[in-house]
C-alpha cells in the first residue's frame, strides 16, 4: 500500500503529463472548489474516454447536480 503522499504526487504526475502543467492545477481547483460526487461520476465511465471527454462528463454531471439542487431550493 502507497502513501497519501504518494497518491497524491502519482495523480498529479498524470494528470500533469495528460492536461498540462496550467489545465492539472485547473482541474484541482474546480475539484476543491466545487462539492463533487466522485463515486457518482466515476460509475459507468468508459475506460476508453480521453481525459478531455472525461472532464467534459464531469463538468455536465455537476452542473446538472446543481440545477437539481437549485430546483429543490425552489420548491
Amino acid at each position: 500500500m502507497i502513501t497519501d503522499t504518494e497518491i497524491k504526487l502519482k495523480g498529479l504526475q498524470i494528470l500533469a503529463e495528460h492536461l498540462g502543467d496550467v489545465e492539472a492545477e485547473r482541474f484541482i481547483a474546480l475539484i476543491q472548489r466545487e462539492p463533487f460526487n466522485y463515486t457518482k461520476w466515476r460509475q459507468g465511465l468508459d475506460e476508453s474516454l480521453t481525459i478531455e471527454s472525461i472532464s467534459k462528463r464531469a463538468m455536465e454531471l455537476r452542473r446538472k447536480e446543481i440545477a437539481e439542487q437549485d430546483a429543490e431550493a425552489d420548491r
